[in-house]
């Protein structure tokens, strides 16, 4: 019973882990800020699993499939027994960055491409196959050398928190919501606002912090600048339906 009782506690601890290590990963929640709720990912068959990990209290973690529908529901205490493989599931995870969160590729104070995360908590009428993704969207026109070294998936093996680490993934979101009308998120042709694949971002003005600046123009997917695909201007893109200011709301590409 004592090595049970351990195991539920490396699992708690490992949990409170990711909220204290992994803050950009945090979706706090509205009526009580001290806790929250964050997405994790899970590749211990092959094969991308996302789980939504939940600080009820101080003493209490959720730990649940992404499909709500699913049904099961882990609770990790301190110094009781874990669930049968609860640690190390937890253990192959990585956290995945909160929907709406976006990121700056910095080179030299410059920003040469944006990550954009999303992934907005399904409900239980929802479609559980819309999993969470990250984009990479370089600045049209720029050449791929100055692009982040991510693989296909930038959630995989962790390189993703290794450059926010690091600072060269820098979080823009305090920049991009100072004041509305400069950052738009335009959704893919004919796709409504929740279609992210091949989705970009126009940015209408030079932006700047002390630490770095970001250019205006058209930031594309990465695989559509690979493929040496036309980018419309932004003002065509701004023209387009279902065009997101990113500096309202809370959850930038999830509304």
């Amino acid at each position: 019973m004592l090595g049970e009782a351990r195991s539920g506690d490396a699992a708690f601890a490992a949990c409170l882990r990711f909220f204290r290590g992994y803050p950009l990963a945090v979706r706090r929640h509205y009526a009580e800020h001290r806790y929250g709720s964050m997405v994790l990912m899970s590749r211990r068959d092959g094969t991308a699993r996302f789980y939504v990990l939940i600080m009820e209290w101080d003493d209490l973690f959720i730990l649940r499939p992404w499909d709500r529908r699913d049904g099961r529901r882990l609770e990790i205490r301190p110094h009781e027994p874990a669930p049968d493989g609860t640690r190390l599931l937890i253990e192959s995870c990585v956290p995945v960055p909160r929907d709406g969160a976006l990121l700056g590729w910095v080179v030299g104070a410059k920003v040469h491409a944006l990550v954009a995360a999303h992934g907005r908590l399904p409900e239980p009428w929802d479609d559980p196959s819309a999993v969470p993704e990250v984009l990479v969207l370089p600045l049209a026109g720029g050449q791929p050398a100055q692009w982040p070294p991510l693989p296909a998936d930038p959630l995989d093996g962790g390189r993703l928190w290794e450059l926010i680490g690091r600072g060269q993934l820098a979080d823009l979101s305090p920049l991009i919501t100072r004041r509305s009308g400069r950052v738009f998120w335009v959704p893919a042709d004919g796709g409504g606002a929740r279609n992210h694949a091949g989705g970009r971002i126009v940015v209408t003005e030079r932006m700047s912090t002390d630490e770095y600046w970001l250019l205006a123009g058209v930031y594309a997917d990465h695989r559509t600048l690979r493929e040496g695909l036309p980018v419309p201007s932004a003002r065509q893109l701004l023209a387009s339906p279902g065009v997101i200011d990113m500096a309202r709301g809370q959850h930038l590409l999830g509304v």
